[in-house]
């Protein structure tokens, strides 16, 4: 079996694995999120909050991302 760059495994699971390909919508859309608020001229305090709890959300989505990955490469070598 053929060994995978980062990127290229990226891509497979993007074709293949439904599981990875929605974390990482999940992890396209708050990265669009938090680029929306740091945009701004301005930020309220809730503006600030929110940003926190979506950079939250998109590490814990990039880590489930990488534990797939991690799978992958681990019955890859099996």
């Amino acid at each position: 079996m053929e060994k995978f760059s980062q990127e290229e495994l990226k891509e497979y699971l993007m074709q293949h694995n439904e599981e990875f390909r929605a974390l990482a919508e999940k992890h396209a859309e708050y990265k669009r999120l938090i680029d929306e608020i740091e945009a701004k001229p301005y930020h309220t305090p809730e503006d600030e909050l929110e940003e926190h709890r979506l950079k939250k959300l998109k590490l814990h989505v990039k880590d489930q991302m990488h534990q797939i990955m991690s799978r992958y490469k681990t019955t890859e070598v099996a």
